[in-house]
């Protein structure tokens, strides 16, 4: 090789190599990986899971399936492909899976043979079927599908247009209560209704019909009958959680009501024996926060028992032992979700913690696990230094599976994260938070500050990775986020100390947070920066409309004027009802008082407002509200639109690029 060119080479790959940084950068969101759905064979021998990434041509979070044994060998795909294959389901015999994908264009059913890799196709309709269940012997599969009305609801009349003509499509007619949701817009005409189909194919046969939707199916012990909690009630439309559970025979379509209390009953679970359903819910109380507790009843619905009593936690995804005496659960206890047995006389132990990490975004509390006959736990393993990867648990240990961003965190620096408590300015409760330090981080220098504040409210952050925080560390700042009152996974109590009350005192709680980590003295007290999503985003218009100690804030997707937001969100029949307990126009002043647009005139802080255009769960005229305000009173405001993007915004990878790319952007022009 010519000298001359070889040097030329070698200096132009010292300076590629160069340009590759070290620390976590927006672009690293098409590399990061996680996985979902771990789902354990019966007999305990395999584990499917679903391997999720992103597609940096088409924009697109994807999935494939992999299976790995439970002793961690022999780890490899299932399935291929730019596409989504996800929500995989094992026959009780552990010899079929069943998922959906959308390989061929359109979300469907499929059947798998692991051992030999062979499938079928089960549906190719146009509504994609939701949730699987095999029945006993494994011959059937129950779901349900969306099925459209066939007669459209109008009153009215229109003439015959000239044959020829071009008119507008005709007037869109609505007369229900809740006719648009975030992340599916404005609703279609239909139901959804139940289905059984052959394991070996064929053709659908539907089980309910009429203008009712109907849940996801389970399968009772007997092979005969189905379970599914719906709210069948004439008032449903006004009290949408005020479902039951419900049995269908298979054979003749005939329904009994299984439970009839006020409030949502749901998750029927049948035992392996076939005696007892368990099952979720809560007396109705109107509530903001009500824990979801575990009740059981025999199978015919009589003697039903809360089993779960004080226990003061959320229990979730509730799954019965072989032996049917006791069940599995996870919950959500200080930030860190947890799985746990409990038996039925309500004793809880806690098998395993640090599950978690279904969230790229930010680091909100979220697993997922299932658990074979022979009580091994395959589950998400979640930590502050990566997503999801695989975990299994066994006689009272755990086991590592798998490592599937490896490839980047071996060379990529995270920032520290430091689990702090301290005390609320207001009334000395206690609050959790978390700091996370740049990568390179020396306490001896000055840091900017940002305060992250999570949404819900009723949620909680955790000791899980969030490659938001992280690329906010990587840019040099110090990251504050923390679980103020209201925050979930502190028991009920904790939850509604903002009943009918937010925004108001967990703003202390969060100021005291801001107060506790320049206590340290690493803190730039001239560059504070605030922002929050959601809840937080509310929060956040609170915080610059009550302070001017922040430098910048960005309001994400915030409610800012309860008054209009309870009347234009997706969920008109809850939130009045159970956050305010009054229409506005009887009684406007607790919904004035708590707007962040009644405290519009104090705001000073440069503020940056950022909403999906598509969003339906906090609309964007509320962003557009606030903007519109600060302008008019010339304080520095911008506003940033996000086309085609509903309420949680990372539907898309290169759209959590944009948000991130937006705050840094805003707080690097502010920065003192």
């Amino acid at each position: 090789m010519n000298k001359k060119y070889f040097v030329s080479l070698l200096l132009c790959s010292q300076a590629i190599f160069a340009q590759i940084s070290d620390k976590l950068e927006p672009i690293d969101i098409f590399d990061l990986e996680y996985i979902s759905d771990p789902v354990i064979s019966p007999d305990g021998r395999h584990i499917v899971y679903a391997r999720h990434f992103s597609d940096i041509m088409t924009d697109k979070n994807l999935s494939n399936l992999w299976i790995i044994n439970a002793d961690g060998s022999n780890n490899r795909p299932l399935t291929t492909g730019n596409h989504h294959d996800v929500q995989p389901v094992w026959s009780h015999n552990s010899k079929m899976l069943a998922y959906k994908s959308d390989k061929d264009g359109k979300m469907q059913l499929y059947l798998h043979w692991p051992d030999n890799q062979q499938e079928i196709k089960l549906t190719n309709g146009v509504p994609s079927p939701g949730s699987v269940s095999f029945s006993p012997d494994d011959s059937y599969l129950a779901f349900t599908m969306f099925i459209p009305s066939r007669k459209k609801k109008t009153t009215i009349t229109l003439p015959e247009k000239p044959q020829g003509a071009q008119w507008n499509d005709p007037p869109k007619y609505i007369d229900d209560l809740k006719y648009r949701a975030d992340g599916a817009g404005y609703l279609k005409e239909g139901f959804n209704h139940i289905f059984t189909l052959p394991a070996t194919g064929g053709t659908p046969r539907q089980l309910t019909s009429g203008d009712l939707s109907y849940g996801t199916p389970v399968w009772d012990h007997d092979g005969r009958h189905l379970l599914f909690a719906a709210n069948l009630h004439g008032d449903r439309e006004y009290e949408p959680n005020n479902s039951e559970i419900y049995r269908i025979s298979v054979s003749n379509g005939t329904i009994d009501t299984l439970t009839t209390r006020k409030g949502p009953d749901r998750n029927p679970v049948v035992s392996p024996d076939g005696k007892t359903i368990a099952y979720l819910g809560n007396d109705e109380r109107y509530m903001g926060y009500q824990v979801t507790r575990l009740y059981t009843m025999n199978s015919d619905g009589s003697s039903q028992t809360l089993v779960s009593g004080d226990f003061d936690r959320d229990i979730r995804n509730i799954r019965w032992a072989k032996d049917s005496k006791l069940l599995y659960f996870q919950y959500d206890d200080k930030g860190d979700t947890k799985i746990g047995t409990i038996d039925l006389r309500g004793e809880v132990k806690t098998l395993l913690e640090g599950a978690g990490g279904l969230t790229l975004g930010r680091p909100y509390n979220a697993a997922d696990y299932s658990v074979s006959e022979n009580g091994t736990v395959a589950y998400t393993l979640g930590g502050t230094a990566h997503p999801a990867d695989l975990a299994v648990f066994k006689g009272r240990k755990s086991m590592r599976l798998t490592e599937v961003n490896k490839d980047i965190f071996d060379y990529k620096k995270l920032g520290n994260v430091e689990e702090i408590w301290y005390k609320s300015s207001f009334d000395g409760q206690d609050i959790q938070g978390w700091i996370v330090t740049p990568p390179d981080f020396d306490p001896a220098k000055k840091y900017p500050l940002i305060l992250e504040i999570h949404g819900g409210p009723f949620t909680s952050y955790g000791s899980v990775f969030s490659a938001e925080i992280q690329m906010y560390a990587a840019q040099g700042y110090v990251v504050l986020y923390t679980n103020p009152r209201g925050s979930t996974s502190y028991g009920e109590t904790f939850g509604n100390l903002i009943h009918h009350d937010y925004p108001n005192h967990d703003y202390d709680d969060l100021m005291s947070g801001v107060d506790e980590v320049i206590k340290k003295g690493y803190i730039d007290t001239d560059n504070l920066f605030v922002t929050g999503g959601s809840g937080g985003g509310v929060l956040t218009a609170w915080i610059v409309g009550h302070t001017d100690r922040f430098a910048a804030a960005v309001v994400a997707k915030p409610v800012i004027n309860w008054y209009s937001f309870v009347l234009y969100a997706d969920n008109p029949a809850y939130f009045a009802k159970y956050w305010f307990g009054e229409f506005p126009w009887d009684n406007p002043e607790p919904y004035l008082k708590r707007s962040p647009l009644s405290y519009a005139g104090h705001v000073t802080t440069p503020t940056m407002l950022l909403t999906g255009e598509s969003d339906f769960r906090t609309p964007i005229p509320e962003s557009e509200q606030f903007y519109t305000a600060l302008k008019l009173r010339k304080v520095d405001a911008a506003m940033v639109r996000i086309p085609g993007t509903s309420h949680g915004i990372t539907s898309r990878p290169s759209n959590l690029i944009g948000k991130v790319a937006a705050v840094l952007s805003w707080f690097e022009k502010y920065k003192r």
